[in-house]
């Protein structure tokens, strides 16, 4: 289905990977893994066909379903629905039957004829493409994502972003796709959805790339593993379920170091020999002999993973504030008919931790766009106090340029610090060198993640807006965040549908959506964080 020849992928002049080849056979169900940045997702859209490799060939035969991290629709006043059906070209059909309908209801003959015959056309159309069965089966999929009818009724401006991903992934599940290249299908799901999404990818006879950070999906769904291994350049392919890989890794990784611990030492062994036999003129040839011997025991040898580097994440220190730096009061948003929410009341006092509890559509990114003064409520307002400093993460990247480059991002967000102080704060997150001049929009997401939450570092908040900031983020860097939502001394107000950050913020106060209830926080809300 899929025939990937001697890949060769890389982020600007840095390689990520050599001469990997394999195959996406019907029925491999395949976990694509490695840190952040190690080359998933660019490879995930050479496979799909939206992008070139360096060097090599992919092949493919049969329909392919491709969900990116980060998806983007092109009309977003297309209706929910009409979104997912077009994956089978079911939303042209019947826009066009409820025309041909309006047609057979006009008072003029040849108008009427003209609609039947059409009738007559389009329900062979819809016959052939699946019929009400598929629309049924499409909005099946949908409410088992979490996407119930009110929901597939609205346009997609009207969606959270959380929503529309729910959408698109709802599309490609629906589209019947041979092969389905999945990157990070979890984020914005809720436990019953993620459970699910399980037994559906378990289920499906064709080929499956899956990347993601989400290790039960992974246990439960792949029966082969890809491992891009940045560090050696090279793609290691493992034939076995997800438990297995990782004691067949650990297993390879003390072969490598055996290996390479006995050809180091041979190879000193052999080296030491050759000085002593350098100093007789007519030992010189065997000298030379025994250098090339010990450097062809060398080359003969993998070398030994490296540890994956740690990004030192961090939130930035707090400028002084008053005792109460951000207040809200009687806050409200419609699109439309649709109510979102009214009348939410906030007090985020020096140093609190709060975290924003809802189901997906309740409002929750659009209350804390609100609060960081990106978009204006329908009633009510949002009051700066004393000291205010916000920063605001937001869960799609749309506070970084694309256009524009790593370090040109980070001047953007402080203008007036030197380019060195710039790059010893990219450093820290993992952009050295070339990185730091790579455009922002190559990046990956959680190379995206690193860089936001790099641009805060410069702010000095004192209230930082944080929007499902542990999203495609590998476990070493998660945790990272994690650590640094513990050290930092100021206000949070965070979305999350990760339970490790709600445990990590300890909250003192939650807001539930769509009501607009402010409470103080117990752990009986804690079961709510996996729905919200």
């Amino acid at each position: 289905m899929i025939i990937a020849s001697d890949i060769e992928l890389r982020a600007g002049s840095r390689l990520l990977i050599e001469g990997a080849s394999f195959r996406v056979n019907p029925g491999d169900r395949i976990g694509l893994v490695g840190r952040n940045g190690a080359g998933k997702t660019t490879l995930c859209k050479v496979l799909a066909g939206e992008g070139l490799p360096a060097a090599g060939t992919v092949t493919t035969s049969g329909s392919v379903g491709y969900l990116p991290q980060d998806p983007r629709t092109g009309d977003l006043h297309v209706l929910a629905s009409d979104r997912i059906l077009s994956a089978r070209g079911l939303d042209e059909v019947l826009r066009e039957l409820r025309e041909a309908e309006g047609g057979m209801a006009s008072a003029d003959d040849r108008v009427r004829d003209r609609a039947v015959r059409a009738y007559g056309r389009l329900e062979d159309r819809l016959h052939v493409l699946g019929g009400y069965a598929a629309e049924a089966e499409a909005a099946s999929i949908a409410s088992s994502l979490g996407l119930p009818d009110r929901v597939l009724k609205q346009p997609l401006e009207t969606l959270s972003g959380g929503q529309r991903r729910r959408v698109e992934l709802a599309r490609i599940l629906f589209s019947g796709a041979e092969t389905l290249l999945l990157d990070e299908p979890t984020n914005h799901l809720d436990a019953d959805s993620i459970g699910w999404l399980r037994d559906f990818l378990r289920s499906h006879q064709g080929g499956l790339i899956i990347i993601s950070h989400d290790v039960g999906l992974l246990e439960a769904t792949v029966n082969r593993v890809l491992h891009l291994d940045a560090n050696r350049g090279v793609v290691d392919t493992y034939n076995v379920g997800w438990t297995a890989y990782l004691a067949q890794r650990e297993t390879d990784e003390r072969r490598r170091k055996r290996e390479r611990a006995n050809a180091e030492r041979q190879a000193s062994q052999l080296l030491a020999q050759a000085d002593r036999m350098r100093a007789k003129a007519t030992k010189a040839r065997a000298a030379q002999d025994m250098e090339r011997r010990a450097r062809r025991l060398l080359s003969g040898v993998e070398e030994e993973r490296r540890s994956d580097k740690v990004a030192k994440l961090r939130f930035p220190d707090p400028a002084p504030c008053g005792r109460t730096p951000l207040t809200a009061t009687g806050l409200s948003k419609s699109y439309g008919s649709l109510e979102v929410f009214t009348d939410v009341d906030a007090a985020v006092d020096r140093g609190s931790r709060v975290v924003v509890l809802g189901l997906n559509g309740a409002g929750k990114t659009t209350l804390l766009r609100m609060l960081g003064g990106l978009e204006k409520p329908d009633s009510g307002e949002v009051r700066p106090g004393h000291g205010l400093k916000l920063g605001y993460y937001a869960q799609e990247h749309e506070t970084l340029d694309g256009g524009r480059s790593v370090l040109e991002n980070m001047r953007s967000a402080g203008p007036d610090v030197p380019d060195v102080a710039l790059r010893k704060v990219l450093g820290s997150f993992l952009f050295s060198g070339e990185d730091a001049d790579k455009p922002a929009s190559v990046l990956s997401g959680g190379e995206k993640t690193r860089l936001a939450l790099a641009t805060l570092v410069l702010s000095s908040a004192n209230v930082l807006l944080l929007d499902e900031p542990t999203n495609n983020l590998d476990p070493v860097s998660r945790d990272q965040v994690l650590s640094a939502l513990r050290s930092y001394s100021g206000a949070i107000v965070l979305v999350t549908h990760d339970e490790g950050a709600v445990e990590a913020l300890q909250p003192d106060r939650v807001i539930l959506l769509p009501d607009g209830v402010e409470d103080a926080w117990s752990d009986e809300f804690s079961d709510l964080v996996a729905l919200a």
